[in-house]
């Protein structure tokens, strides 16, 4: 069987698909994949956002790394290495798995890792800056909670959509 596709529908298809996510649901993301960075995006600031979401999560929940990565059936390794390693890339497994302890979306979560692209990535740029002004101590202060609840409530807009 052959095709006989002409470059002028091509570009149509593409045209029309501009701007659109494509994929079969978001655990379809493909976890080699990688998007070319733009000067003012960071994939190393996205997960030190992402690391320190974490960390403040599971210290809000009172959990330790242990207990979190029991509760969340992920391993101890890689729960310490989504903390403390701007260089990692996580599991989407994992992700999956922390997205519903911590009941937000999956695919914010993976945009924060880098291994997808959102069309609209402000999320990216606010959660840099939220974790730019935390800092690291034993107890939440209460400015830490306001501005972990508010990125809880970014992260959280389309996971009760699903």
């Amino acid at each position: 069987m052959t095709f006989d596709i002409s470059k002028a529908w091509c570009r149509n298809a593409g045209a029309r698909e501009d701007g659109l996510d494509i994929g079969a649901g978001v655990i379809a993301a493909d976890p080699m994949f990688t998007h070319e960075a733009s000067a003012d995006e960071s994939p190393e600031a996205s997960r030190l956002a992402l690391g320190r979401f974490i960390n403040l999560m599971r210290r809000d929940q009172g959990l330790s790394i242990e207990a979190l990565a029991d509760k969340a059936d992920i391993e101890i390794g890689e729960l310490l290495s989504l903390e403390n390693n701007a260089a990692h890339l996580p599991d989407v497994r994992t992700l999956y798995q922390l997205s519903e302890i911590f009941g937000v979306s999956q695919e914010k979560l993976m945009g924060l890792s880098g291994l997808t692209h959102a069309n609209d990535d402000d999320y990216v740029e606010e959660a840099v800056r939220y974790a730019a002004k935390s800092a690291s101590v034993e107890v939440l202060t209460e400015d830490e909670h306001a501005i972990l609840n508010g990125l809880i409530s970014v992260l959280s807009e389309n996971a009760k959509q699903k």
